[in-house]
């Protein structure tokens, strides 16, 4: 075999793959490693000859590391070549390499009071020790990320991890540490360490896929060969051979978080995608573009390339063909829209596509970290003024929008144009509803710990992170000060967006140091080229649902008007009763498996189920004395004790202003000043909370446990049921009450309105689907077989006796009807005619005669069709109910040829209706079945025979 010549090494290869492929290239063995930046920082890779970069680096920094790799020993020259793929990628290698040789990289701004990995690290070391809050404080604002570091940012990410959230919704993310307020402790809970092990960093998890060997067939120690991303394993079947890391590999099983491969060499392979993010080019490399276009654009206006010029072009280590395509590209841009985009001048260039609607098409070089927050706020623009989507799509070299035709005056520069001040209120106010800050906000709060991994060492999948991470986002967003949302808002707006440079970009374009040129073309410019190809990339694989869909979200209803004219429907039917019982429980911690230990148990209890009496958080208790945690949580306050519709119920500290506000409780006294802050909806997040923890409810039963009138409860939770966090119906709680109390007085009517938390629904209903698929299952084949006898009246009379049918002879089918219900049956099944008369009619049919077809059969109720004739006395015949003969008939065999007297033949009976023996002679015999036709001579003999042989090939039948 011949010797591998290279490799490929990426994150996607396994950690053994890479460590053996390193080895071999640093032993000589491997003479070339194709690499992603996986091998662009500081590993030790010996001694490398040569660094070849396939298309424009994406910084300076960049490719000084990418370069640096080669002979990266003390006194060591790296050498590195550039392989731009286009003219286009030409003009930007060479501005890189120029930088490169002159030593400018670009500054380095390191992340500013980064919140989600504050929180993680607050955890980590409260996990360790217990942290004193002032101390901690000062040693984080020691680290240079946090060296201005606010208090009230500090404060608001404790509240976090200890469990103070802005409302009563956060419920369901659980506290991973406990805040002392009176001696300025930081504990950690039960599982904080372990949280943090398991799901500490800082790299977002994708949720991929590890590809494995088969059991047995480990190599170098491990099964593991690499990952693939989620949307390719859902691409993917097996018997697929795909590559990774230069080996084809078929897969053998897909596995809810495994692919099993076996190698397969030799064989064609499908190359795997990996979804991944561009950094995109930073302002400073942007500028310098510009100016370098700028430059070469004077230099070719004076007739040809200057001497000193070209000399620059040879200094970045360009060749002549390589200059002659650059000067031939700016040229045609230059043809094309009169102007080339520099760092003084913009292009709009304004174009038809082929939808006939205008492309508007930016020429900047200033890079994705200055277009995207500068194509929201156009994209805001263009929405407001116009009503329309455009969808701007913005990259390195400039940003596209498209509108329709129909748009009247088409917009110029001004679209783009902004007051400094006003574009980052603009972007920061657009940047909530983009794509990017959803996917932000979900990796900010994994890495907050918010959503740790359900299961350590097994795949989360990407989608189920986005539906929980969705959930989370849909809460925090009415609660602005929630410290994950400004942490995602600070990553977007500093770390991914480039305001400071746009800003500058803006000030600029207002003073007229940098100028818009608008162009019209027929066809798009060069330069436009790179931007339409990620325009399309952008929407090649978008939905096809309708804009109008698309904001279905603002739209309501009347759930009222709804159901009156669709007509009330009682859900409590199609609810399983076990499933709501079970699920109840479940919600209320009831269930032997969800009954809380310990303190911290007793502490989670009341801050998911709100108030809980003595007697209430007993039945929640694995053990029987909580009331010793429960006072030991009131001393290290974190729980308190009021009266709440007249009896005494311990509540959660977080609770104290929410009772106080909503149903007037006396607190007591020494509660800490930020547990009595008021909340905006205090009575809508307890009856919220009381929702989401109980199965189907009615007012009656709110106003009572809170001690409400109930028209206060019933509008409390009506507007509940506007915002959507409600369902309101008939889902069985009166059915319920009425067969727990029998003839009890009739209550009000608005206590009998039922309630149900939207999300408690959904799994009632998942979980009573689930309930019915189990109580369907498949049945052994005897009793399969029993049926059929049953339903045939075919069962022994020890199975009728078994089975609690009477006896009634050898059929349970009686008379005409019976004969009816048979031929129901077995419409269309071919049999002897003999077996219909002699076996399949008198086992049915207790008192069955020949006599009864017959008569079926002159009346038309029943037909038959032949299948082909069996002997001189018998043949195959179908039975039908004329009714749906058109269904059950078959199609008559295709014969060979028909005789003239059988095509004559049906040619008379295919104008419809029946016809004697007698009166078939007479219309063949008078013009040979149809008009113009001459006559024909038939016998009774010939006559019979012809019929016969129609009627055994299915295209027609007789009476009798």
């Amino acid at each position: 075999a011949e010797a591998l010549i290279a490799r490929s090494h990426h994150g996607s290869v396994s950690k053994e793959q890479r460590r053996e492929i390193e080895q071999a290239l640093k032993t000589g063995e491997l003479r070339c490693v194709v690499a992603t930046s996986s091998l662009e920082l500081g590993i030790d890779m010996g001694l490398v000859d040569l660094v070849i970069q396939v298309a424009a680096p994406p910084s300076v920094a960049s490719a000084l590391q990418r370069v640096g790799r080669a002979s990266h020993q003390v006194g060591g020259t790296s050498t590195g070549l550039v392989y731009p793929r286009t003219r286009r990628d030409l003009i930007d290698a060479s501005v890189a390499v120029e930088r490169m040789l002159a030593g400018e990289i670009e500054a380095i701004d390191p992340p500013r009071n980064p919140l989600d990995v504050l929180a993680q690290q607050t955890v980590a070391a409260a996990a360790m020790e217990t942290l004193d809050v002032e101390a901690w404080y000062a040693r984080v604002r020691r680290a240079a990320p946090y060296r201005s570091l606010p208090r009230s940012a500090f404060d608001a990410t404790l509240d976090m991890l200890a469990g103070r959230y802005p409302s009563d919704d956060f419920a369901g993310f659980r506290p991973r540490l406990v805040w002392n307020r009176d001696t300025g402790a930081l504990s950690a809970r039960p599982g904080a360490k372990q949280l943090a092990v398991t799901s500490g960093g800082t790299i977002p998890d994708r949720g991929m896929f590890g590809v494995v060997l088969p059991e047995g067939e480990e190599r170098a120690g491990s099964r593991r060969v690499g990952e693939l991303d989620e949307e390719m394993v859902h691409e993917s079947r097996v018997n697929d051979v795909i590559t990774l890391g230069a080996t084809s590999w078929r897969i053998e099983q897909i596995t809810h978080d495994q692919v099993v491969v076996t190698p397969a060499p030799g064989r064609s392979a499908r190359l795997p995608f990996w979804r991944g993010e561009g950094v995109g080019r930073p302002a400073e490399l942007g500028e310098a573009v510009g100016a370098f276009i700028g430059a070469l654009d004077a230099g070719i206006a004076e007739a040809g390339l200057p001497a000193g010029l070209r000399e620059r072009l040879q200094a970045c280590g360009l060749a002549d063909n390589a200059i002659t395509n650059i000067a031939g590209l700016l040229a045609e841009q230059r043809e094309a829209t009169g102007v080339l985009p520099t760092d003084r001048t913009l292009i709009l260039e304004r174009c038809r596509d082929e939808a006939g609607d205008w492309r508007l098409m930016l020429h900047s070089p200033y890079g994705r970290r200055v277009h995207d927050p500068w194509a929201l706020a156009v994209a805001a623009r263009i929405r407001e003024r116009w009503g329309v989507d455009p969808a701007v799509v913005a990259s390195d070299d400039g940003i596209i929008a498209r509108l329709p035709d129909a748009q009247g005056r088409l917009p110029g520069a001004e679209l783009f144009l902004f007051e400094p001040e006003r574009l980052r209120s603009d972007v920061t106010r657009a940047v909530g509803g983009s794509a990017l800050f959803a996917a932000r906000f979900r990796e900010c709060a994994a890495r907050a710990l918010l959503l740790p991994r359900r299961t350590p060492g097994r795949r989360s999948p990407l989608w189920q992170q986005r539906l929980r991470a969705g959930e989370l986002l849909a809460i925090a967003q009415g609660y602005p000060e929630f410290p994950i949302l400004i942490e995602t808002a600070r990553e977007c707006l500093q770390d991914v967006y480039d305001l400071d440079a746009l800003g500058v970009l803006m000030h600029r374009l207002t003073d007229g140091r940098v100028a818009i040129a608008d162009v019209t073309t027929e066809v798009p410019s060069p330069f436009a080229a790179n931007l339409l190809f990620g325009y399309v990339a952008e929407f090649m694989y978008g939905t096809d649902v309708p804009l109008a869909e698309r904001r279905a979200s603002v739209l309501s209803l009347d759930s009222g008007l709804l159901g009156d004219l669709l007509g009330q429907v009682d859900l409590g039917e199609l609810l399983d009763a076990a499933v709501v019982e079970q699920v109840g429980n479940e919600l209320q911690r009831l269930a032997p498996d969800r009954r809380a230990r310990g303190k911290e148990g007793v502490a989670d209890l009341l801050r998911e189920l709100g108030p809980l009496t003595d007697e209430a958080m007993a039945l929640r208790r694995v053990d029987d004395e909580p009331a010793g945690d429960l006072h030991n949580l009131a001393a290290e306050r974190r729980a308190i004790q009021v009266q709440i519709a007249g009896r005494l119920h311990w509540a959660a500290i977080e609770d104290a202003a929410r009772l106080r506000d909503a149903l007037g409780v006396t607190l007591p006294r020494g509660i800490p000043e930020p547990f009595l802050q008021a909340s905006s909806d205090p009575l809508g997040e307890l009856l919220g909370r009381y929702a989401r923890t109980h199965a189907p409810f009615t007012t009656a039963e709110v106003a009572a446990a809170f001690g409400l009138g109930v028209a206060v409860a019933d509008a409390a939770l009506t507007q509940l049921e506007t915002q959507g966090k409600l369902l309101k119906g008939r889902f069985g709680v009166a059915r319920r009450d009425a067969e727990a109390v029998g003839a009890a007085a009739e209550p009000a009517p608005l206590a009998r309105h039922e309630w149900v938390g939207e999300a408690v629904f959904r799994r009632l209903r998942v979980r009573s689907l689930q309930a019915a698929r189990e109580a369907t299952r498949p049945v052994a084949r005897d009793a399969y077989a029993l049926l059929l006898l049953e339903r045939h009246g075919l069962l022994s009379d020890a199975e009728q006796a078994a089975r609690g049918i009477a006896h009634r002879g050898p059929g349970a089918l009686e008379g005409i009807d019976g004969v009816l219900r048979v031929v129901e049956l077995l419409a269309g099944v071919a049999l002897p005619a003999s077996v219909w008369e002699q076996q399949i009619l008198p086992a049915r049919v207790v008192d069955y005669a020949p006599a009864m077809l017959d008569a079926l059969l002159a009346t038309g109720t029943v037909v038959w069709a032949g299948h082909g004739r069996l002997g001189e006395e018998d043949g195959l015949v179908s039975l039908h109910l004329q009714e749906f003969a058109a269904e059950t008939l078959p199609a008559p065999a295709v014969a060979t040829a028909l005789s003239p007297l059988q095509d004559a033949l049906l040619q008379v009976l295919a104008d419809g209706g029946a016809y004697f023996a007698r009166q078939l002679v007479t219309a063949v015999g008078t013009h040979g079945g149809r008009a113009g036709s001459p006559p024909m001579e038939i016998t009774a003999a010939q006559l019979h025979d012809a019929l016969w042989g129609l009627a055994w090939s299915g295209y027609l039948t007789t009476d009798l």
